[in-house]
């Protein structure tokens, strides 16, 4: 099938690369616009415009999929389907009806779980034992379309959510290939979603990736698990942010905050601090920084 493929974070990649290597061609990619990153706040292409334009793919970067010039691109295109990972915008009933076969999205979850833009950190953050990625139609709701097939993945104990899209990425791109290959072949089912089990998955704010250290330490684990690598956990010392990377959860028991060694306090049990990022500073081991700052008594993590 001709193929225009809509996606802009690195997570979206393995999938761009399995169709590249499929029988199905790729006409052109769709991504975001040049967005600011890192401190000098920059203009740079997403990961999917940089791999695109390395395979010598047109690329469309409207502001909107509203806009009409892209309408008339796609439709000059003609792709018989529009396979999305990760796009990062909501395409308007005129758009959704150019392809024959439509827009089949790629979703980290099984749905009905987890729809939203963050469904792997949410399943972390929920404390799931297996999760996994859905093909389905692309339509006006909010992932909401019939799904055409799924494949499951372990959520890991010491799993953070980069760590788990990463392979739900790899696992994701072959089901996507095999979804296009049976609708091509006209043998694709879609089954509608059910009604129960919906659960939604909002992107987490940096205000929500502060820890409180008087959760349970359980809470905490899977709070900085989740918000690794973004948008960061973090936590206060002295009027300055610090974030936190992933914790282990011990049989110590000490005071809320309360901190003694790598060793911070929640509502159950202690956690160990592995690698901390002080404001301002680089990333370094917790047990060096916290030596390094010689607390008071009483000091805390707030």
């Amino acid at each position: 099938m001709r193929l225009v493929f809509a996606g802009t974070p690195a997570a979206a990649l393995p999938a761009l690369e399995a169709l590249l290597t499929s029988r199905h061609q790729v006409l052109a990619v769709l991504t975001r616009p040049d967005a600011p990153a890192g401190r000098g706040r920059t203009l740079r292409p997403s990961p999917v415009r940089t791999r695109a334009e390395g395979a010598g793919l047109e690329v469309l970067t409207p502001r909107s999929p509203r806009e009409q010039a892209f309408g008339d691109r796609l439709r000059e295109l003609a792709p018989d389907c529009c396979p999305v990972v990760a796009y990062g915008a909501l395409l308007p009933p005129a758009v959704l009806a150019i392809p024959a076969h439509g827009w089949v999205n790629l979703h980290f979850s099984l749905l009905p779980a987890w729809r939203g833009a963050a469904p792997v950190q949410h399943a972390i953050l929920a404390g799931d034992e297996v999760t996994g990625a859905s093909t389905f139609r692309l339509e006006e709701g909010l992932d909401t379309g019939p799904v055409f097939g799924v494949a499951t993945e372990p959520v890991r104990p010491d799993d953070t959510s980069g760590d788990l899209l990463d392979r739900l990425a790899v696992a994701g791109a072959g089901l996507l290939v095999a979804t296009l290959d049976a609708l091509e072949a006209d043998r694709a089912v879609a089954v509608p979603q059910p009604s129960y089990g919906v659960s939604l998955a909002p992107k987490i704010p940096v205000t929500d990736a502060r820890v409180d250290w008087h959760a349970p330490a359980l809470r905490v684990d899977r709070l900085v698990r989740a918000c690794t690598p973004s948008p960061g956990a973090w936590t206060t010392l002295r009027g300055k942010r610090v974030k936190l990377g992933p914790v282990a959860v011990t049989a110590e028991v000490l005071v809320p905050g309360e901190v003694r060694g790598d060793l911070v306090g929640t509502a159950t049990t202690a956690v160990r601090l592995r690698e901390v990022r002080p404001e301002g500073r680089p990333a370094m081991a917790a047990a060096d920084w916290l030596r390094g700052l010689r607390l008071e008594p009483g000091e805390a993590l707030v």
